[in-house]
């Protein structure tokens, strides 16, 4: 995980409360955790603030701040679209927002055997998330969205450094890659993606449905396989079998789409495998995943 480069604390997050927002001044904050991108506090019991840590976050949150509200507005599952917008101050130099708080428990921790009954709920997301985007919606500064073969020079390195990695047969990966890269680009309009919807930013209630999608900081448009790579993501056999047939009872998707779709899931999650020494849950999900990949037949 990259290091944080402005180290948030709730006594930041309150004098920013209080300058900016004094209607939420009255709450208690505490730290809730860090991401990629954003630190996060409990603000209250309903409310949480995502603070960028690192500067190209800044941007990011912007977009979402942007964007987000009016694309969630007929989105039937929880979200964290910024309720409330903040702006730098009080010697913090970014953007940030104030959220929903959506109780429950990360996907990345549970077991992949039991997050079946979410697949159909989160398709069901997709299929209201991904909708035409004008041509000023954001574009992905690493591709997302875009044809897998801009992803090409990074992936196979990738790969090629997992050999020897337990469970992660290199050669067998190089060809569904090569068959990834083979399918017909999307040629359709660009839709709105969330552009990272593997199990960390979802959020599950106690009997494992969904209880929300988090962590729109990847938001931008283009082909719809991006997200569509939740299927390997995040699922089993059996939930992937689940969340492709409700995906396609809501809405056509060619063959080439899934071939494309599981192209990302296997950028997605050689990426996980190869860069997270420092986090067991994201090495395990990256493994996995590939593991998934493997499962299916060209």
């Amino acid at each position: 995980m990259p290091q944080a480069e402005f180290d948030a604390r709730p006594s930041l997050v309150r004098a920013l409360l209080d300058d900016q927002l004094p209607e939420l001044a009255h709450l208690p904050v505490r730290f809730a955790g860090s991401g990629w991108d954003n630190t996060l506090f409990r603000v209250g019991e309903d409310l949480v603030a995502r603070l960028p840590r690192r500067a190209v976050a800044d941007a990011l949150m912007v977009a979402e701040q942007q964007w987000l509200p009016g694309l969630i507005a007929t989105v039937s599952v929880p979200t964290s679209a910024p309720l409330r917008i903040g702006r730098p101050g009080a010697g913090y130099p970014w953007h940030w927002s104030v959220s929903r708080w959506i109780d429950g428990a990360s996907g990345s921790t549970v077991p992949r055997t039991e997050r079946s009954r979410a697949a159909v709920p989160l398709a069901r997301f997709l299929a209201e998330f991904h909708r035409p985007a004008p041509a000023d919606a954001p574009v992905s500064p690493v591709g997302r969205g875009g044809p897998l073969a801009a992803r090409d020079g990074v992936v196979r390195p990738r790969v090629a450094s997992l050999r020897g990695v337990p469970g992660v047969p290199a050669d067998a990966l190089f060809r569904v890659w090569e068959n990834a890269l083979a399918a017909p680009v999307w040629s359709g309009v660009p839709l709105w993606l969330h552009g990272d919807l593997h199990p960390a930013n979802v959020v599950l209630a106690a009997d494992r449905t969904l209880a929300g999608v988090v962590d729109f900081g990847d938001l931008c448009s283009g082909d719809p396989a991006t997200d569509l790579a939740a299927a390997w993501l995040h699922f089993d056999a059996a939930g992937r079998s689940a969340f492709r047939a409700e995906t396609e009872r809501l809405r056509p998707v060619d063959a080439a789409t899934w071939q494309r779709a599981r192209g990302w899931a296997l950028s997605m999650g050689s990426a996980m495998a190869a860069s997270s020494d420092d986090s067991p849950t994201f090495l395990r999900l990256g493994v996995e995943t590939l593991a998934a990949v493997l499962d299916d037949a060209p």
